[in-house]
């Protein structure tokens, strides 16, 4: 099993991904925290995290694989990597909760693109990682919820568990693409942090419509401005769903939906690029199944 581990370890550096030792059987980190350090040895000039510790050097990870049959993290952080984590339900402990592969389809159907195909593995929950490698000049933080419902993301700051590493629950699996691809933009665009809005009451554009469309439509951008974190996407898709049969009926012209939905989506914190995707799948799926007003 140690020269399993070790293989897998050597596997990650060649792709110059930075590893380091996971407790065997285990995902939490083997290096001693900041409490116990003695300052000496690497740490010699002050205590260095996991994060810092990562390596691609093959003398330093057999030195350290030599010891226990550890499990193999990878530093998304220093590796440049981001790595999208679908998730199951059961992973979630619920069989309600929705499913990643799931969600994270629909997110690339809503911006026209197919799900990328790139290095992933399978997780011993059932789950998949999606490797992607960072365009040069960015640096992204990890998230957990923002992309999509059960789609959380490992970049700075974070870490995942490499193929080949061994749970009791069974063992972390390559699937297929040998080669991380480059982050599509599109996934770049939603995954940038979003710059700081000015807290201020909702302010939405001219609109012009019918009385009832109108105020159908400032009520549900008022639905999507007060949405939690985690949420807003899926309440920009659901209340632009409820708007487009006033579209559909001719109560109101598409453009003013749109342009009031990506105000009010942009500044409750989601990218122009997830906005414009979102609004335009949810208005086209309303428009193809409205019924007539007379039937509503």
């Amino acid at each position: 099993m140690r020269g399993h581990l070790l293989r897998a370890a050597l596997d990650a550096a060649e792709r110059g991904w930075h590893v380091f030792p996971l407790r065997p059987g285990s995902k939490v980190p083997a290096l001693h925290g900041e409490k116990s350090c003695t300052r000496t040895g690497p740490c010699a000039s002050g205590h260095l995290k996991w994060e810092q510790r990562a390596t691609t050097d093959p003398d330093r990870i057999r030195a350290a694989w030599s010891r226990a049959p550890y499990n193999v993290g990878i530093a998304t952080g220093p590796s440049r990597l981001v790595v999208v984590d679908l998730d199951t339900p059961e992973h979630k402990g619920s069989s309600d909760a929705p499913d990643g592969a799931t969600t994270f389809k629909a997110l690339c159907e809503r911006a026209g693109h197919a799900v990328p195909t790139t290095y992933r593995t399978r997780t011993t929950s059932g789950g998949t990682h999606l490797y992607f490698t960072l365009p040069g000049g960015v640096s992204l933080p990890s998230t957990a919820g923002t992309v999509a419902e059960s789609v959380d993301t490992r970049a700075a700051g974070g870490y995942v568990v490499a193929a080949g590493s061994i749970l009791p629950a069974g063992r972390y699996e390559a699937l297929c693409g040998s080669v991380a691809v480059s982050l599509p933009g599109w996934l770049l665009n939603i995954l940038e942090p979003v710059p700081a809005r000015p807290v201020g009451p909702l302010r939405l554009p001219a609109v012009d419509g019918s009385r009832a469309a109108v105020a159908a439509l400032e009520a549900e951008c008022a639905v999507v401005a007060a949405a939690g974190e985690g949420g807003r996407n899926t309440a920009l898709n659901r209340c632009a769903f409820k708007v487009g049969r006033f579209v559909a009926w001719g109560d109101i012209p598409r453009h003013v939906v749109e342009d009031a939905f990506q105000a009010v989506g942009e500044a409750a914190g989601l990218t122009a690029a997830e906005c414009r995707a979102t609004i335009r799948s949810a208005l086209n799926s309303s428009l193809r199944t409205a019924r007539p007003r007379e039937a509503a």
